[in-house]
């Protein structure tokens, strides 16, 4: 970009040519396999980042390699299985690169170098039950990863209330600005939370369940039925779209 204005200011460029070279200079193309959108950031808040699910590996490594030698930012990687991050790991290890990988989240940010910073706000995160933690950790690396301090608690579900209003008070207490809430099954979980708390609720249908509940619809069904106001609902084991929605959040004001 600063080629670009440089040449702009010299004369040997003028207006429509800086403006078309600029659009251009908005998305990288790997090898016609994908055209990477590194202003997005920029316009949005939060950067692009690469769904791994159906890509074939050479293709998800040559986007890896050529976004990484042509942007200094992290690089997120969702949905990514523990033996293609080994994989991953292995042929860019001979590099300097640092591999942040939670394998319950199935997400990995590989980066230049660690950064430190105050965090600019709180987020709660939590789970009905166990089995939902991976999506809730999913949210965890991206709230952070945008600035955010996240405080969880996990698995103080509906079916044992009484394990919720403790938690609910804590996060509360510390100001968090927005509850994420992830839950399968008959999803009931975000709209109790909803009917307690001021600030806004992010629900997260999971994929837990079994018989009508297989595959997470029927909690994504209860979800945006919910009574209790204040709720905004992502898709189905979302949780990376959870995370960018409560930084959002935390960064309109």
């Amino acid at each position: 970009m600063k080629d670009i204005l440089e040449k702009l200011a010299n004369g040997q460029l003028d207006i429509d040519q800086a403006e078309q070279l600029l659009k251009a200079d908005n998305i990288l193309e790997f090898d016609d396999i994908a055209k990477f959108d590194i202003k997005r950031s920029e316009r949005t808040g939060f950067p692009e980042a690469i769904f791994s699910p159906s890509k074939d590996y050479d293709d998800l490594i040559t986007i890896i390699k050529n976004f990484l030698k042509k942007s200094d930012d992290d690089l997120i990687i969702t949905k990514l299985s523990s033996e293609r991050y080994e994989k991953i790991e292995r042929d860019l290890g001979e590099n300097s690169y640092i591999f942040d990988y939670n394998g319950r989240a199935h997400i990995l940010i590989i980066r230049k170098e660690i950064t430190k910073k105050d965090p600019i706000a709180k987020i709660g995160i939590i789970t009905a039950g166990t089995s939902d933690i991976n999506i809730a950790e999913e949210a965890r690396v991206i709230v952070e990863e945008g600035g955010c301090e996240s405080i969880t608690s996990y698995d103080i579900g509906v079916a044992g209330i009484h394990r919720l209003f403790p938690q609910i008070a804590y996060m509360v207490g510390q100001g968090v600005r927005a509850f994420i809430v992830c839950a399968g099954m008959e999803g009931a979980l975000p709209s109790v939370v909803a009917g307690l708390v001021d600030v806004p609720v992010i629900a997260v249908p999971t994929s837990v369940g079994y018989g009508v509940g297989e595959g997470g619809r029927v909690a994504l069904d209860a979800m945006l039925q919910s009574c209790a106001p204040g709720i905004a609902v992502v898709n189905i084991d979302n949780g990376f779209g959870a995370g960018v929605f409560a930084l959002t959040i935390v960064n309109s004001d």
